[in-house]
């Protein structure tokens, strides 16, 4: 269920675009695929820039520079590494604003990171 808007916001709503990437195997994409992909993700900026959709973006260190924190009643857990092994990491962010969940969707197909990972696209709580 999509959040309500206030009678005082404008249609638009904003999504996080989620970049999954699955590290073993882009590890076994060749150098000139790397330079593909590099210059598929320039062109997505430049495409969500041009549009005037990108609030920000963000790639991610690795998952193995993670640090998890959990409280636990009142006591601190500090655990290096990610929260769970998965074989899709986050490995990165678009925080878009747009008309709908179709608009948002759309856009995260044309991420390249679809093409190796997964997008999973949130709404932000307006």
């Amino acid at each position: 269920m999509m959040p309500a808007k206030s009678d005082d916001e404008d249609d638009s709503m904003k999504f996080l675009l989620l970049n999954y990437v699955d590290y073993a195997e882009r590890s076994k994409v060749s150098q000139e695929e790397n330079g593909r992909l590099y210059a598929a993700y320039q062109a997505y900026l430049e495409a969500l820039t041009k549009a005037g959709v990108l609030l920000s973006n963000h790639g991610l260190r690795p998952t193995s520079e993670a640090v998890t924190v959990r409280m636990r009643g009142g006591q601190q857990t500090v655990v290096n590494g990610p929260f769970a092994e998965t074989k899709e990491q986050l490995g990165g962010y678009f925080l878009i604003e747009v008309d709908d969940i179709d608009a948002a969707l759309a856009w995260a197909a044309r991420c390249p990171g679809a093409e190796y990972g997964a997008m999973e696209v949130r709404p932000v709580w307006q």
